[in-house]
């Protein structure tokens, strides 16, 4: 039987980062789902609890060192120690290179990387303390170069960086960090960029599906597994890792 541990997942009031709150709820970890929007943070934590799981929800930008410290300090009180992190939380600001303000780059960087830095900064000594962690952190497909992308795609590629760090640093300490990379996932945030290039998001996903050699797109599920994965016992030996989850072979 799995260990119930404490677990934080950013960006998890919805799409990817509310299906992996649930999932690790159905492994037997209690979970701080933890957004910027604490309503909507709390009431996936509701949902979760509803199932039977244990969760609270939290408010935090995770770009705010303030934010996360008492954010990281309000789940050790209420959950105990978290050691397991999962770093989802992210946002897009997508535009053609000569069009991006500065404002936009910087937004997309201080979420993703700064977001990702500061969570981790703020947990790493709860599991070095117990000689156990899992870090799990969000990249992109769109690591490899996407148009129109050149903030997300530059962050997301600095996540890759970023883990492969930390599992050298952090390794002898029972601390493992990997990388999930997804391709397209049916989310409110892939539907949001249907609607901003003015596509319906049924004509988008099936393009994509058509695209995609498993013939079909992603759901926040199949991101979950390979979460579960990752922060499972046996997932000891795995860490430095990226792992494309994107309906076939990436490079």
């Amino acid at each position: 039987m799995t260990e119930s541990r404490t677990a934080i997942v950013t960006g998890a009031a919805q799409g990817i980062g509310a299906g992996i709150a649930q999932r690790l709820s159905d492994d037997g970890h209690k979970v701080a789902v933890l957004d910027l929007q604490a309503d909507a943070a709390q009431a996936t934590a509701d949902t979760i609890t509803a199932a039977g799981g244990t969760a609270i929800g939290v408010g935090a930008d995770v770009s705010d060192p303030t934010a996360v410290e008492a954010a990281v300090a309000r789940v050790v009180e209420e959950l105990g120690p978290p050691t397991i992190l999962v770093n989802n939380a992210g946002i897009i600001r997508d535009n053609l290179l000569f069009k991006m303000s500065v404002e936009d780059w910087d937004l997309v960087m201080g979420v993703h990387l700064r977001g990702a830095f500061l969570m981790t900064k703020a947990t790493q000594k709860h599991m070095i303390e117990a000689g156990w962690g899992r870090i799990i952190n969000l990249s992109s497909i769109s690591a490899l170069g996407n148009r129109g992308q050149a903030n997300y795609s530059a962050a997301k590629a600095g996540i890759q960086g970023f883990t492969k760090t930390l599992a050298i640093e952090l390794g002898k300490f029972g601390i493992t960090a990997n990388v999930i990379g997804p391709g397209f996932i049916q989310t409110p945030m892939t539907a949001a960029t249907a609607e901003r290039i003015g596509v319906p998001f049924d004509d988008f996903i099936e393009a994509v599906a058509k695209d995609t050699p498993v013939a079909r797109v992603g759901q926040p599920e199949d991101i979950a597994h390979a979460v579960s994965y990752f922060a499972s016992d046996g997932a000891g030996y795995t860490t430095g890792q990226v792992l494309y989850v994107a309906g076939g072979p990436k490079a």
